[in-house]
C-alpha cells in the first residue's frame, strides 16, 4: 500500500464518521447512517471519476473501502457520550482530510491527462462534493454553500499551492504536507475568525 493510499483511506474513514454523525443529527437509522457515511466519503471521488472517465470508479471492487464505511458508522453508533466534544475533534480532522482529498483528486486528474487548471477543479470536487451530496440527501442547505464557510475556497487555495510546489524540486511528501497544512489552516482560521467571502 502506497503512502497516498494510506492517507486517502485515513481521510475516507474520517469522512465516513463525519457522515454518520450527520445522519445522527437527522435522527436516521443505521442503514441511513451507512448511506450518508458512504456518500460523504466517496461522493466527491465518484463524481470526479465519472467526469474524467475513470472506469471503474475508485471504490468498485475495493472491499476495504466498504469496510471503512461500515467501521466509521459502527464507531459513531457506539459513541453515545461526549458527542459534542467529539464533533469538535471531527471538525479538525475533517479539515485535514479536505487537504488530503484535494491533493488526491489533483493527482488522479493529472495522471489521467487533465491540465493543471482542471486538475485543481477536480481536487476541489473530490474534497467537497461528497459532503454536498450528503447534505442534499439530508434535505439541508449544503455547508459548501453556506455563508461564512470557507470550504471550497480553502481547498482551491491549498490545491493551487500544491500545484505550484510541483514545479519545485521537493519530495512528494513535502508538497502533500504543505497542501494539507494550508487547507486545514485556512479552514480552521476562517471558522474561528468568522471569515467569509463577500455577498453576491
Amino acid at each position: 500500500m502506497s503512502f497516498l493510499q494510506i492517507i486517502t483511506y485515513s481521510g475516507i474513514f474520517i469522512f465516513a464518521i463525519s457522515g454518520a454523525l450527520k445522519a445522527r443529527t437527522f435522527k436516521m437509522d443505521v442503514f441511513g447512517g451507512i448511506v450518508i457515511a458512504f456518500v460523504t466519503a466517496y461522493g466527491g471521488g465518484t463524481l470526479r471519476d465519472l467526469l474524467i472517465g475513470v472506469k471503474p470508479v475508485n471504490w468498485i471492487n475495493d472491499n476495504f473501502a466498504l469496510l471503512l464505511v461500515f467501521s466509521g458508522t459502527a464507531f459513531t453508533f457506539l459513541l453515545k457520550e461526549n458527542a459534542k466534544r467529539f464533533r469538535r475533534t471531527i471538525f479538525y480532522t475533517d479539515a485535514f482530510g479536505l487537504g488530503l482529498f484535494t491533493a488526491w483528486g489533483i493527482e488522479v486528474a493529472m495522471r489521467n491527462g487533465l491540465n493543471e487548471g482542471y486538475a485543481l477543479v477536480m481536487g476541489v470536487i473530490t474534497a467537497t462534493f461528497g459532503g454536498l451530496i450528503a447534505d442534499i440527501l439530508c434535505n439541508s442547505v449544503p455547508n459548501l454553500l453556506k455563508k461564512g464557510e470557507l470550504y471550497a475556497t480553502a481547498c482551491a487555495i491549498g490545491g493551487a499551492v500544491y500545484l505550484l510546489l510541483k514545479q519545485v524540486p521537493l519530495q512528494y511528501h513535502s508538497n502533500l504536507t504543505v497542501c494539507v497544512l494550508v487547507v486545514a489552516g485556512i479552514r480552521i482560521y476562517a471558522s474561528r475568525k468568522k471569515l467569509m467571502l463577500p455577498e453576491i
